[in-house]
């Protein structure tokens, strides 16, 4: 197998750890919120700024040129692509908005920048601020359980033998099919129940939500991380 990487790109790896860690920073500030604990609104906008601002980058620029579509698989970039542009837009007004109530707070307090706020002052306004925003990821929440059908019914996902440890399991494409496709719609369902979790902050809607965003976010962040070595493989393996 031989593929021209110099006319192709694939930025996958970057994206997995960003959304793995962007789901995870939800689930810790909602956590945070949650719990009435001291936080710094500034520090979380910036946190969800960094992974938004990536994603939105990468998946933007996956959505809009097609890259995996140069070697052989088109779908991966709608299957990659859009989500993560998705969710790096939706973290990026969430910051923006964390950074708005934070100035809101420090001239109406006259403190300085970086002091931390108890979370049960802001949560009210948050979850006012958030709902509108709830809707869309609801939304897309249907079309990441729409992916991972998708992905066991044409059984994607899975790694071409040249690639290191993923690719030991080229002959049984529905194994890797089916753990992708567990991460889609674990991320999917939690999404789907935002809006739900946000009428009442104290439901079990809301611990749903955080156990599945947490098993994801884990299994993202660190499946990226391991695609930077198994997909550096890929590329030596099939430069010539």
């Amino acid at each position: 197998m031989h593929i021209e990487w110099s006319a192709t790109q694939m930025y996958n790896t970057l994206m997995a750890v960003a959304a793995g860690v962007a789901l995870l920073q939800l689930v810790r500030f909602g956590w945070l919120i949650q719990r009435d604990r001291t936080i710094s609104l500034e520090g979380w906008a910036m946190g969800f700024g960094v992974n938004g601002f990536l994603l939105t980058l990468l998946g933007g620029a996956m959505t809009l040129t097609w890259p995996l579509s140069k070697v052989g698989f088109p779908f991966d970039d709608i299957i990659f692509g859009e989500p993560s542009l998705a969710f790096g837009v939706l973290m990026l007004a969430g910051a923006i908005l964390l950074w708005r109530k934070s100035n809101l707070l420090l001239r109406s307090d006259q403190k300085q920048p970086g002091t931390k706020i108890t979370g049960g002052r802001v949560a009210d306004d948050l979850t006012e601020m958030t709902r509108p925003l709830s809707y869309f990821a609801a939304a897309i929440g249907l079309g990441l359980i729409a992916i991972a059908f998708a992905g066991i019914y044409y059984q994607l996902f899975a790694a071409p033998p040249e690639e290191p440890i993923s690719g030991q399991f080229a002959d049984y494409p529905l194994l890797e099919a089916s753990f992708i496709s567990g991460l889609y719609a674990l991320t999917g369902i939690g999404a789907i129940l935002f809006p739900f979790g946000l009428n009442n902050r104290k439901s079990k809607v809301v611990k749903v939500i955080a156990v599945v965003w947490t098993l994801a976010g884990i299994a993202f962040a660190l499946f990226g991380a391991m695609n930077y070595f198994t997909h550096i493989g890929l590329i030596v393996n099939t430069m010539n």
